[in-house]
């Protein structure tokens, strides 16, 4: 993990690989950001005309890289774009700011460090930063050759991350700038944690050694778990869960992973789904859509990574975590079209589609999680092509039982540079779930089909409770080309979102 430090020098006698700077699109060309300010007085002021010769605009996402100039002790300067200049004293918004140094980080793996003299006006931009840079430098290479053998080892031919950045403008003895910094620190290092979940293959992450990494997690960070295995899960019956691992040698795990403040007077429940691997059951996923399916535990990974951060953050309120953790595979013990689930909370399940197995595991987790009676719930999941359908590959969905809920969770995804959109819960879909063997079936009409599962959803959870589904199969996998600090692969959606959650809850801003 790329380390992280304050500091006031200036850039010109800081010994670094490279120097980190920020360049806007202005409405004549190219505007060097603030922060640059002794770059630019070295190239004598034409710092924006050089890098506009070199064909830079500013616009964002764009990379230059330039030799330093005489006296500097680093030897290159590498300009980021940050997009539109701002208005007079508005200042650059954080996600630019995030999305420009995971940019940056992304560029220089291999290198040991790196001076960021991104624009800094408050803690707030020196968060964002921090933040950037901890997820673009961000990779996967335990499974390369050599990956992973030691500290720092990176697979043949391939480059470590960023070694260091430090973060110029920040003051290393101000303790909003330090809180700030630890802040990103907390939540870039558990947001990574959940990339690497998603990322594990199938065959080493399976719902028992899920269970064992959450295990091992809450005994480092004072949490306390509670894992129900499947005699437990069939004596407490459990009958979603089990019926969705029914069809695979890896049994299915319910874990509870619960962080407690002393002085919190109010709690939180999240709900992930946990499906290590999906192939659909019996209603088999067509060719070409099972390659990626290790990430629908997704959900279980971001709700798993934000209660650890809550706790490395010792926010003031009480947050559980449910990781509803199964694999969805066909075989002779697996459920089949027409089978009836009776539920944990005693509703009666028909099965039409084994593909919709998500949200047959969620309904056991929302019922656990509302018998605590938490002052809301929230679930996550990789859920519906539906959504991705109406929303595309990088927004969540957010549906709620709740119109100023729904609009605070929205409010907190976008606020954290997790784009998001409100949908509704029509009530006429819900004629879709009737069944004439059971008290509701697991699919419906196939239109609009991202909002019936929040319609399903809603039957699990208790009567009183406010609950948000958020709905993150587009975003929770990157299937293309790296962006601003996103990679290739599972991206931690939703994590920000949730621990933002549990800060406005600490705070008293939410519900």
């Amino acid at each position: 993990m790329t380390a992280l430090t304050l500091s006031t020098a200036a850039a010109p006698g800081l010994r670094a690989d490279a120097i980190v700077i920020g360049v806007a699109k202005g409405a004549k060309g190219p505007v060097v950001a603030p922060g640059a300010e002794a770059v630019d007085k070295a190239y004598d002021g034409r710092l924006a005309g050089v890098l506009e010769t070199l064909g830079a605009s500013g616009a964002e996402g764009e990379l230059t890289k330039l030799a330093s100039p005489a006296g500097f002790k680093a030897p290159l300067v590498v300009a980021v774009g940050l997009g539109a200049e701002p208005e007079a004293e508005a200042g650059f918004d954080a996600e630019a700011l995030r999305r420009a140094a995971g940019v940056a980080a992304r560029a220089l793996a291999g290198a040991k460090k790196a001076a960021v003299a991104l624009p800094v006006d408050g803690p707030g931009a020196l968060e964002a930063i921090g933040e950037g840079i901890l997820l673009g430098a961000y990779s996967f290479d335990v499974y390369k050759e050599n990956g992973g053998q030691a500290k720092g080892a990176r697979a043949k031919n391939g480059k470590a991350p960023l070694g260091e950045a430090a973060l110029l403008g920040g003051k290393p003895r101000d303790a909003a700038h330090k809180g700030a910094l630890a802040r990103a620190v907390a939540v870039g290092e558990e947001l990574n944690r959940a990339r690497d979940l998603v990322n594990t293959p199938p065959n080493d992450l399976t719902p028992a050694s899920f269970a064992q990494i959450a295990q091992a997690a809450a005994k480092e960070h004072g949490l306390k778990v509670q894992v129900l295995d499947e005699k437990a899960l069939t004596k407490g019956g459990y009958g979603g869960i089990l019926g969705v691992g029914g069809g695979s040698a890896s049994a299915p795990r319910l874990v509870k992973v619960a962080y407690t403040h002393p002085k919190a007077e109010r709690s939180l429940a999240f709900v992930g789904k946990g499906i290590t691997y999906d192939s659909g059951g019996i209603s088999l996923k067509p060719a070409g859509h099972n390659e990626t399916m290790k990430c629908d535990m997704a959900g279980a990974a971001a709700v798993f990574a934000a209660v650890v951060a809550a706790s490395r953050l010792g926010l003031e309120a009480n947050v559980t975590g449910w990781l509803a953790l199964a694999e969805n595979m066909p075989s002779g013990s697996a459920v089949r079209p027409g089978d009836v689930l009776r539920m944990y909370s005693g509703k009666t399940v028909e099965v039409l589609n084994t593909d919709a197995e998500g949200r047959l595991v969620l309904a056991d987790a929302l019922w656990a999680a509302s018998l605590e009676e938490p002052d809301a719930i929230v679930d996550v999941a990789t859920l519906t092509g539906a959504m991705m359908v109406a929303l595309g590959s990088r927004t969540l969905g957010v549906i709620a039982n709740d119109d100023a809920f729904r609009t605070a969770v929205y409010e907190a995804a976008e606020e954290t540079g997790e784009p998001a959109w409100p949908m509704p819960m029509p009530e006429h879909l819900a004629k879709g779930l009737e069944s004439q063997v059971a008290d509701m079936t697991n699919v419906g009409e196939r239109w609009g089909g991202g909002l019936l599962a929040g319609l399903f959803l809603r039957e699990f959870v208790g009567e009183g409770i406010t609950w948000a589904h958020l709905d993150i199969a587009g975003p929770a996998f990157n299937e293309g080309a790296p962006f601003g600090y996103t990679p290739k692969g599972g991206t931690g959606t939703a994590v920000r979102t949730l621990v933002r959650l549990v800060e406005l809850t600490a705070e008293g801003e939410l519900g």
